[in-house]
């Protein structure tokens, strides 16, 4: 007997109305007013896919859900790649990823160049207040994923060894290297947690070709830094930098802050000012946070920055998670079921929450915060989006409209 995720497939494929122009008119709407974060943006796919077009059912949505959760990348973006995928094929993953991803893309190109208008206390303001944002933003990201990814002193104790690895290493070497030991002591330590089964998922998706995509992850990973050094490309080496970042981000949008700090601020790309009023900026518009690529590929320098850096390290930042869920897809069922792969999971996770609770600190903290005036005004971004549950936009004209008052007076 074919499973409820398999009929569902066929009868997608089959359907007259499972065309890439439907997904795209889909994802358009929820990529223009989806705001809130990843956890938000499952609850909106939920809501009007599931619900709403029927396109597939509650166990099959789950175990989507799973598996992206499960894997490196966004995970909102790579459950809606794979929603467009199994409604419409390779075009419909294509037409999902881009009408939810353009809307706060464009709005983040617009937001970098007019950035560069901004001068005086008013513009100097708003900038900071921007910045403000993020100390809000991280905090709550801390705070929320503490709770669920480090439950137990286990888990708690591998979050405080990935807070030392990055703290006494450099860059991204350091964030690597957390997770990496984050997972082995995963292996060792949290082997006592459920074993979660879950219903069968079946896709359409080839072994072989899944393996082509894991080869093409794993071979990009390794041979762009070798190629983008060798020839000295500014453009590749922004996609090498971005593809890293896309690669190793587990656990949301916002752990992609530090990796990413590392990539373009370190080397002297932009300034951590620049860095992180961007950052604040992508608070306030719909969609993926890792459309935040699409404004640092447009600010960041040398050349090609503008719409040309802005396609660069969109297309970047988004492409390992892709390849790394269509290598999955074939092989997740049996996967996910062992022991062992949920263990060193568990480890991974925790030690994500030390990487961002370590970015929280630096760069956002010592950068934004410089007097109690700027913490009052975090204190009350974190209390807003923790305690009274109001919406991130909210949060960012608020604070922005509060750090701009505080230079002006």
């Amino acid at each position: 007997m074919k499973s409820s995720v398999e009929a569902i497939h066929e009868d997608a494929v089959a359907r007259p109305g499972g065309t890439p122009g439907e997904v795209f008119t889909a994802f358009l709407k929820l990529g223009l007013t989806s705001f809130g974060g990843p956890i938000a943006h499952l609850g909106y796919f939920r809501d009007e896919l599931v619900v709403r077009r029927k396109w597939v059912d509650e166990t099959g949505y789950g175990d989507l859900v799973a598996l992206c959760q499960f894997l490196p990348g966004p995970a909102s973006s790579q459950v809606g790649f794979a929603l467009g995928l199994l409604r419409a094929g390779p075009l419909g993953a294509l037409a999902a990823w881009a009408a939810f991803t353009l809307p706060s893309a464009i709005l983040l190109v617009i937001f970098a160049m007019a950035a560069t208008a901004f001068d005086g206390p008013v513009g100097s303001g708003l900038l900071h207040g921007l910045k403000i944002v993020a100390v809000a933003v991280v905090a709550q990201a801390v705070w929320g994923m503490a709770k669920s990814l480090t439950p137990d002193r286990e888990r708690a104790g591998i979050a405080l060894a990935a807070v030392l690895i990055v703290v006494f290493s450099a860059g991204a070497i350091g964030q690597i290297a957390a997770i990496s030991v984050g997972a082995l002591a995963g292996l060792v330590l949290c082997r006592n947690g459920p074993v979660t089964g879950g219903t069968h998922l079946s896709f359409q998706v080839s072994r072989s070709f899944g393996i082509a995509c894991l080869i093409a992850f794993f071979v990009l990973l390794g041979v762009l830094p070798v190629i983008a050094s060798a020839s000295g490309l500014q453009g590749l080496s922004l996609f090498d930098a971005f593809y890293r970042s896309g690669a190793l981000v587990f656990g949301g949008g916002h752990v992609v802050l530090p990796l990413l700090q590392a990539e373009v601020v370190n080397p002297g790309w932009m300034t951590n000012d620049t860095f992180l009023a961007g950052y604040g900026a992508a608070q306030a518009v719909p969609g993926p946070l890792f459309t935040f690529a699409a404004y640092l590929g447009a600010v960041v320098g040398p050349a090609p920055n503008g719409l040309l850096g802005a396609s660069i390290c969109l297309i970047a930042v988004f492409l390992p998670g892709f390849l790394l869920l269509l290598g999955a897809l074939p092989f997740w069922d049996s996967f996910r079921k062992r022991p062992a792969a949920q263990a060193a999971m568990r480890g991974a996770n925790a030690a994500v929450v030390g990487i961002l609770g370590a970015a929280l600190y630096s760069p956002v903290w010592t950068s934004a915060v410089l007097n109690p005036e700027d913490f009052a005004l975090a204190l009350t971004g974190f209390i807003l989006l923790v305690v009274w549950k109001a919406p991130p936009w909210i949060v960012v004209v608020l604070l922005a409209a509060g750090g701009t008052l505080l230079h002006v007076i």
